[in-house]
C-alpha cells in the first residue's frame, strides 16, 4: 500500500530525523519534501536522505507569491510520486500521525474503516507544558500535555488534516484537505472522521474542521506540536507562517494553542519502532553532522534573535503567559452564540 506523505519544510533540519522516523514507523512508505530558503543546512540533510532512498527531496526556492507551501504543493500535484501513491496526507513538520488502531500504523487504520476514501485526522493540541529552552530531544516525548479531548472552541481544535485515497476523485492537493473534487466521482467518496463516524456531503467539498463538542480520536488522531520550547516559537514567529507568509506569528497565535489540560502519551506506542529507524538514520555519519549542525545553528540564531527588540519582548511575554485553559461550557455557548448571530446561521 504506497502512502505518500508531503512535507515543505524551511530551517527545521534539528527534528527532521524524528519526524521521518515516526512516520516511517506508521507505515508511511514515500515522502515527497519540499524546502525553501534554508539557512540551517536542512536542504544538504534532505538530500542526503534522498541519496540513501528515504525521500524524495525537491528545492523550492523563493520568492512565492502565495507562500511556500502552495507553490510546493502545485509542484506536487505533477509530480510522479503523487502519481502513484494509494494515500497521501499533506503534513507539516509539527504534526505527527498517532493511529490508535489495531498495529497503530496505516495499514491498520485503513482495516478498522473499510470502504473510507477520506479519513480525517484531527488536530490534538499540544501545549508547551512551561518548556524555556530548546532541547535536541523527540518532541513527542517532551510535550505530553493537550487539549482537553472533547472541546467546544477555539474552532482550530477541530481542524483537520486528510489522509485520502489517491483515486483520481480529487485533482489538487490542499494544506487540510484534496482539493478540485470530479463532479463525476464526488457522489462516491466516503469520508469519515478520527472515530470512524461517517461524515456528511459538505466534507467531500470544502470542510476543513470537524464538529465541536465531541472526541473525534478514537482511532487516529494528529498530535500537533505547533509552540514547542519558548526558544523554538520565538525562531518560528521571526520565520512565518507555512501556508499564511503574510500573517504575523505572535501571542494570539500562542494563547489559542497553549493547551495542557491534559496527559497523552499514546504516541509513544510507535517510539520503540521510531527508535530503531531512528538509530539507522543517525548512524549515517553525514546525516549526524548535518542534524548536530541544525541544532547548533538553533541556539546560535535565539542568541542573534535576543539581541533585537521585538523578538526578546516576544520571548518575555512566553515567559510571562501562564498555560491558557479551555473555555467552560457556559462561555463556549456565549461565544458560539455570538458567532451564530453574526454568521447569521449555526455554527457546527
Amino acid at each position: 500500500m504506497p502512502a505518500l506523505a508531503v512535507l515543505t519544510v524551511r530551517n527545521e533540519g534539528a527534528f527532521l530525523l524524528e519526524w521521518l522516523a515516526h512516520h516511517q514507523a506508521a507505515g508511511f512508505t514515500d515522502f515527497l519534501v519540499f524546502s525553501n530558503d534554508c539557512a540551517d543546512g536542512t536542504d544538504a540533510m534532505l538530500d542526503r536522505l534522498a541519496a540513501l532512498g528515504h525521500l524524495i527531496h525537491v528545492p523550492n526556492p523563493g520568492p512565492h507569491k502565495n507562500g511556500a507551501q502552495w507553490s510546493a504543493l502545485k509542484a506536487a500535484d505533477r509530480h510522479e510520486a503523487t502519481q502513484a501513491a494509494d494515500w497521501i496526507a499533506v503534513l507539516d513538520i509539527d504534526e505527527f500521525v498517532n493511529v490508535h488502531a489495531g498495529d497503530r500504523t496505516l495499514p491498520a487504520l485503513i482495516d478498522a474503516l473499510p470502504g473510507a476514501t477520506a479519513i480525517t485526522l484531527t488536530w490534538r493540541l499540544f501545549g508547551n507544558g512551561g518548556v524555556v529552552a530548546y532541547q535536541d530531544r523527540p518532541v513527542t516525548e517532551q510535550f505530553t500535555r493537550a487539549a482537553p479531548r472533547v472541546m467546544g472552541w477555539p474552532w482550530r481544535a477541530a481542524m483537520f488534516k486528510t489522509l485520502f485515497r489517491n483515486d483520481g476523485t480529487y485533482g489538487k492537493l490542499g494544506i487540510h484537505r484534496p482539493r478540485q473534487p470530479d463532479p463525476d466521482r464526488i457522489g462516491q467518496s466516503v469520508w469519515v472522521d478520527g472515530s470512524g463516524r461517517a461524515l456528511p456531503d459538505a466534507f467531500r467539498k470544502s470542510r476543513v474542521f470537524n464538529a465541536y463538542g465531541r472526541d473525534n480520536y478514537r482511532l487516529v488522531q494528529l498530535n500537533h506540536y505547533p509552540l514547542g520550547a519558548m526558544e523554538s516559537f520565538v525562531l518560528k514567529a521571526d520565520r512565518g507562517r507555512a501556508g499564511h507568509w503574510a500573517l504575523p506569528m505572535a501571542m494570539d497565535y500562542w494563547v489559542e494553542r497553549n493547551l495542557c489540560a491534559e496527559e497523552d502519551r499514546t504516541i509513544a506506542a510507535l517510539a520503540p519502532a521510531r527508535d530503531t529507524r531512528l538509530a539507522t538514520l543517525r548512524a549515517d555519519d553525514d546525516l549526524a553532522r548535518l542534524h548536530a549542525a541544525a541544532v547548533a545553528w538553533r541556539h546560535a540564531r535565539f542568541a542573534d534573535l535576543m539581541a533585537e527588540d521585538a523578538p526578546r519582548a516576544l520571548f518575555g511575554r512566553l515567559l510571562m503567559t501562564p498555560p491558557s485553559r479551555a473555555l467552560t461550557p457556559e462561555e463556549t455557548a456565549l461565544i458560539t452564540a455570538h458567532a451564530n448571530r453574526a454568521r447569521g446561521g449555526k455554527v457546527t
